[in-house]
């Protein structure tokens, strides 16, 4: 996998708001927030998509979900907020590097839902 935005936040070789770290993940404030709390979850390990991961990744993705849920409590959301990983470019994948969304501090419709 080639080296991405994400791996260079990891590595501190550009800028981020870094709200949480630990062994396997960190946690940045999303530089275009699509609500008033939109932090991205990033494990350390590079995995470009959801599909891409492996048997071996299952405690990471565990990880991931523990982690988002202490983050958005930490982030001020409490236990409302919204959850979104996007799986290739088709919806919307910019950065091939897995990551989940956390959105919160509002409310949103049934029509932002997309389905």
């Amino acid at each position: 996998m080639t080296e991405t935005l994400f791996t260079k936040i990891i590595n501190r070789e550009l800028p981020a708001d870094i709200i949480y770290e630990d062994d396997h993940c960190i946690a940045i404030k999303d530089i275009a927030p699509k609500a008033p709390t939109h932090v991205l979850v990033i494990p350390k390990k590079p995995i470009p998509r959801l599909v891409d991961a492996a048997e071996e990744d299952q405690a990471l993705l565990g990880h991931l979900m523990v982690a988002a849920g202490k983050i958005a409590a930490e982030a001020g959301v409490g236990d409302a907020f919204r959850l979104i990983i996007n799986n290739g470019a088709d919806v919307g994948q910019t950065v091939f590097h897995l990551h989940l969304h956390i959105l919160g501090g509002k409310e949103f419709s049934e029509a932002q839902l997309g389905f």
